[in-house]
């Protein structure tokens, strides 16, 4: 009797770790392609609120949004804001998103804060840091969908001079 072509117990042990171990690694799945997420990369602010908000249109929100930044900024990568709503936090009547933008930046899109009613007071806090002067805007989402925006120009310094 041949035993040359028959499957021991150590060969069978040895292939199902192999194809276990190619399986945790991914080595069974087809290859994908890798690459950067080009997302919100090099758009101006204009197209960063396209893309976010598609064509909604946006209120006047000065009566009820404070934005607070300072109109000159000596250090752009260390720029303190606020942005506070005058809205009552019920939840028939809340501020659902607030979002911060500043057309001037590589990713104009600074960030975006979600609130909840719990929160009891619609304020948020940040330091940003802005790329060169131009506008900074808060844009306030409601629970009902309706967007509302304030803007204020803030100019950023090197070195205590102006540009």
């Amino acid at each position: 009797m041949e035993r040359s072509s028959e499957i021991t117990r150590r060969t069978m042990l040895g292939t199902l770790g192999f194809l276990g171990v190619a399986a945790i690694t991914g080595g069974l799945a087809a290859p994908g392609s890798a690459g950067a997420q080009p997302l919100g990369l090099q758009e101006t602010g204009e197209e960063a609120l396209r893309r976010v908000f598609g064509g909604r249109p946006m209120k006047d929100g000065s009566g009820v949004i404070k934005l607070d930044i300072p109109a000159i900024a000596e250090n752009g990568s260390l720029v303190q804001t606020s942005v506070t709503v005058e809205s009552p936090m019920t939840p028939q009547n809340y501020v659902k998103h607030v979002w911060l933008v500043a057309d001037k930046n590589r990713i104009p899109v600074v960030f975006r804060a979600t609130l909840v009613p719990e929160a009891g007071r619609a304020y948020v806090g940040a330091t940003i840091r802005l790329g060169e002067t131009g506008d900074v805007r808060a844009i306030v989402e409601q629970n009902d969908g309706t967007l509302l925006a304030v803007r204020r120009e803030v100019k950023v310094t090197v070195g205590g001079c102006g540009g």
